[in-house]
C-alpha cells in the first residue's frame, strides 16, 4: 500500500510539472492538482477537434488539388508519347536526308577530306613559319576552315577554296624573297621596339647587323644576345642596304638553328677560360718563351751584323766578339802558335756563353709545356671520372667540363712547345752561325801565324 502511495505521488508529481500553468503565489493541494489536470485535458481536446474540423472541411480543395495534378500528369505523358513520335520521325528522316547527301557527295567527300588534311598541315607549317610576321590573320582562316571540314555536314565555299590556293601560293612566292618590313623587336636588354627588319626567305631574320630569332610559341622576334662570329655577321649591313642585285650572306638553311648552336661556340677567351689555371700557366710561359727568343734573336742580329762589320776592318778591333777576339791575337803577337792557338780559344769559349744565353731556357719551356697540358688533361679526366662517379652518365654536360679542361690544356700545350722549338731552332743556329765566324777568323789568324814563324 505503502508502494502504490508512492507511485501515484510520483505520477502526480511529473504531471504537475509537465502542465504548463502558472505557478501560484501559495502551494495547492491535490484536488486543486487534479482540477487542472482536467482543465488542461479539455484544452486540449478542444484543439484537436479544431485541427479535425479543419482537416474536414479542406478535404474537397485537397481531392481539387490531387485531380489536378493527375490531369497535369497525364497531359505530359500524352505530351511526350507524341515528341517521341516527332523524334523517331525526324531521326528516320536525318538519316534518310544523310544517306542522300553522302549519295550525292561522291568524289567531293574525298576532295574535302584532302582539304582539311592541306588546311591543318599549311597552319602547322604557317604558324612556325618568318612568313607569319607579316601574315598573321591566316592561322584564324586555316583554323576555321578545317573544323568546318572536319565537321562533315558542312561544304566549303568557293571563295574559301580559292583563298587556301592562294595562302599556299603566297607561302612558296614568299621563300624566294627579301623583304623588310616594320615589326615588334625584343632587343637583346629586353626592352620592345618597334623598327624595320629584313626577312630573307624562309630562313633568317636580320636587323641593325643583327640576327633574330623567331620564337614559334608567341611569334615573338628576339635579338640574340650573343650573336655569331664577325666573318658571319659583317655582311648583313649590305643586305639591308641594299634595294636590288646579289649580295653575299650566310645564310641559315636550318631557320635559326645553325645560328643558335654557332652563338653557343665557346670563343677563343672561353676555350682558354676552359684550360684553368694550367691553361694559364701554358700560356704566361709560351709568353715568356716568344719574348726571350725575340729578344735573343735582335741581339744577335746585331752581334752578327757587328762581326760583318769588324771583319771588313781587322786591323781595328771593336767592341764585339771578333774584336775582342782580334785583341787577344794583337796583345798575344809574339807569343808561339800553341800559346796563341790556347789564348784565342779561351778567348772564343768566354764569348760562347754570351751567344747562347737563353738557349736552355728556351728548350726547357718546350720540353715542360707539353708537359703541363698532359698535367691539365689528367686532372680534367679525373674530374670527369668524379663527375660520372656521383651523377652517372645520364647528363654529359656535367662531364663537359672536365673534357674540356682535358682537351685545351694539351692544346695549349703544344700551341707553346711547337712555336718555342721552333724559335730555339733558330736562335740557336744563329748563335752558331755567329760562334762559326769566330772561330774561322781564329783559325785563319793561328795558320797565318804558324806560316809566318
Amino acid at each position: 500500500m505503502k508502494r502504490i502511495n508512492r507511485i501515484w505521488c510520483c505520477a502526480i508529481t511529473v504531471l504537475a510539472l509537465s502542465i504548463p500553468a502558472v505557478v501560484p503565489a501559495q502551494s495547492v493541494n491535490l484536488d486543486q492538482l487534479l482540477q487542472q489536470v482536467r482543465s488542461g485535458r479539455a484544452a486540449d481536446n478542444q484543439v484537436n477537434q479544431q485541427r479535425i474540423s479543419e482537416f474536414r472541411a479542406n478535404r474537397a480543395q485537397q481531392a481539387k488539388l490531387l485531380q489536378d495534378a493527375k490531369n497535369l500528369r497525364a497531359q505530359g505523358e500524352r505530351r511526350s508519347a507524341e515528341m517521341e513520335a516527332v523524334f523517331d520521325t525526324n531521326d528516320k528522316e536525318i538519316i534518310e536526308l544523310d544517306r542522300q547527301l553522302q549519295e550525292r557527295l561522291g568524289s567531293l567527300k574525298e576532295l574535302f577530306g584532302v582539304l582539311q588534311q592541306t588546311a591543318g598541315d599549311a597552319r602547322g607549317q604557317f604558324e612556325g613559319s618568318l612568313t607569319q610576321l607579316q601574315y598573321p590573320d591566316r592561322s584564324d582562316f586555316l583554323t576555321d576552315f578545317a573544323q568546318k571540314m572536319g565537321q562533315g555536314n558542312r561544304l566549303a565555299s568557293l571563295e574559301e577554296i580559292e583563298r587556301l590556293w592562294f595562302e599556299l601560293q603566297r607561302e612558296m612566292t614568299e621563300a624566294g624573297k627579301t623583304v623588310t618590313f616594320p615589326t615588334t623587336v625584343v632587343a637583346a636588354n629586353g626592352d620592345e621596339e618597334q623598327r624595320d627588319v629584313t626577312r630573307i626567305g624562309l630562313f633568317n631574320v636580320v636587323s641593325n647587323g643583327n640576327y633574330l630569332q623567331h620564337i614559334t610559341e608567341t611569334g615573338r622576334l628576339i635579338e640574340l644576345g650573343r650573336q655569331p662570329a664577325g666573318r658571319y655577321t659583317k655582311r648583313i649591313g649590305d643586305l639591308e642596304s641594299a634595294s636590288s642585285g646579289m649580295h653575299a650572306f650566310a645564310l641559315d638553311p636550318l631557320r635559326g638553328q645553325l645560328v643558335g648552336l654557332l652563338t653557343e661556340t665557346p670563343n677563343l677567351r672561353e676555350r682558354i677560360d676552359q684550360g684553368g689555371w694550367i691553361g694559364y700557366i701554358i700560356i704566361v710561359l709560351g709568353v715568356i718563351a716568344l719574348i726571350a727568343a725575340l729578344y735573343r734573336l735582335i741581339v744577335l742580329s746585331g752581334t752578327s751584323a757587328k762581326v760583318r762589320s769588324q771583319m771588313k776592318n781587322p786591323g781595328s778591333p771593336g767592341n764585339n766578339p771578333l774584336g775582342r777576339v782580334l785583341s787577344v791575337y794583337t796583345e798575344n803577337k809574339a807569343a808561339d802558335v800553341e800559346t796563341l792557338e790556347l789564348k784565342m780559344g779561351e778567348a772564343i769559349l768566354k764569348e760562347q756563353p754570351k751567344l747562347n744565353s737563353m738557349l736552355t731556357f728556351l728548350k726547357i719551356i718546350a720540353a715542360v709545356a707539353p708537359l703541363l697540358g698532359l698535367l691539365g688533361t689528367v686532372t680534367g679526366m679525373i674530374n670527369t671520372f668524379q663527375a660520372i662517379t656521383l651523377f652517372g652518365t645520364g647528363d654529359p654536360k656535367l662531364m663537359a667540363g672536365g673534357i674540356s679542361q682535358a682537351l685545351v690544356t694539351t692544346v695549349l700545350g703544344l700551341c707553346v712547345a711547337i712555336p718555342t722549338l721552333f724559335l730555339h731552332t733558330l736562335v740557336s743556329s744563329r748563335s752558331k752561325s755567329v760562334g762559326q765566324v769566330l772561330q774561322e777568323q781564329a783559325a785563319g789568324i793561328i795558320a797565318r801565324q804558324a806560316e809566318g814563324k
